[in-house]
């Protein structure tokens, strides 16, 4: 069998593949924290409308925050089809493992036919990515500072380290910043990357040498961008990801329980950085259990904790799949259209 007949089918049975097993794990979830899913199951099902009506107004404020990312970096896209763009997409993403690849190619197909230049949107794509690079980079530093300052460390010890994780995580956020706003800090880490790469073996050698270089790339392509819309870029991306944390607490007061903000602010910041698991998509399964298993060592009962990890994970995973799909769809239907007619 040819190799390019190979990667035909071993791509959908992996994609298949890591489905199941995501879904397995979510299934397994509520045992595996001690939950029972009678209890989970009636937690849900008595969600009355007024709460539902409020968790989607959260979940869509969300989605249109985002479009400010989007249109920041991509000038002349509106907000209508920033938001196609990020449905169609994030669809795409949560049904492959490494399904960003894949999403990226669905924004480049889309944006194309609406006039953008692939310069354009590779550009786009540097910046977005950069603002969600520090968005994952910030959260954590938040989440472990947020619980030192409820005095939620077990010792002084894991206190210390974990003040000094949130330290570096700062340090690493500011760095990437100092180098794409200046590009004397840009020259500069990059000289101090190479210069440490000389004292390393040569696999990780390589990756600073990398890193530096990129940085210069990524701050040259992008500088134009990033000087007239840093602040609604960073104003979208905190906006986003604050009501994304709200939306975690509403799903937790929904079934009867809820943490202090210290604590949810913590788990959030866990939630968010196990999506990036590449073992399912967008890292389902792997990220409903570990949510619910630090919800429950915060104090959460079993059943709530399952409950709301359950709902949340319906809003940031499970619906943009048939929401891309409706989008791509109308998409599709108007290209054929306008084909047609021309």
């Amino acid at each position: 069998m040819s190799r390019s007949r190979t990667r035909r089918w071993l791509r959908p049975l992996l994609s298949a593949v890591s489905l199941a097993f995501g879904a397995a794990l979510v299934a397994l979830m509520p045992r595996l924290v001690g939950a029972d899913w009678t209890a989970v199951w009636r937690s849900l099902s008595g969600l009355d409308p007024g709460t539902l009506v409020l968790l989607f107004g959260l979940w869509a404020l969300g989605l249109w925050a985002y479009t400010y990312v989007l249109t920041g970096s991509l000038p002349g896209l509106g907000h209508g089809r920033a938001f196609m763009l990020n449905a169609a997409g994030s669809a795409v993403s949560d049904l492959l493992p490494l399904g960003g690849a894949a999403g990226v190619a669905v924004t480049f197909t889309m944006a194309r036919t609406w006039g953008f230049s692939n310069a354009a949107v590779t550009v786009s794509t540097l910046v977005s990515g950069v603002w969600n690079v520090f968005g994952r980079l910030l959260l954590p530093a938040v989440g472990i500072g947020a619980l030192l300052l409820a005095g939620q460390a077990p010792s002084r010890e894991l206190a210390f380290a974990a003040g000094t994780a949130a330290l570096l995580l700062l340090a690493v956020a500011l760095l990437l910043a100092g180098a794409l706003r200046w590009e004397w800090a840009a020259r500069t880490l990059d000289a101090r990357l190479k210069g440490l790469a000389r004292r390393l073996p040569r696999r990780p050698a390589k990756l600073l040498r990398t890193l530096g270089g990129s940085l210069l790339r990524i701050r040259e392509l992008t500088l134009d961008v990033l000087s007239s819309s840093w602040l609604v870029l960073t104003l979208g991306m905190t906006g986003y990801l604050l009501l994304q944390g709200v939306l975690l607490y509403a799903c937790m007061w929904a079934v009867g329980d809820t943490l202090g903000p210290a604590e949810t602010v913590a788990v959030f910041a866990l939630n968010r950085a196990l999506t990036s698991v590449v073992l399912t998509p967008g890292g389902a399964g792997v990220t409903e259990t570990g949510t619910a298993a630090l919800l429950v060592y915060f104090g959460l009962e079993a059943s709530a904790a399952a409950a709301s990890v359950l709902l949340y994970g319906f809003f940031t995973f499970l619906i943009e799949i048939p929401v891309g799909g409706a989008v791509g769809a109308y998409w599709l239907g108007r290209r054929a259209r306008k084909l047609t007619d021309s």
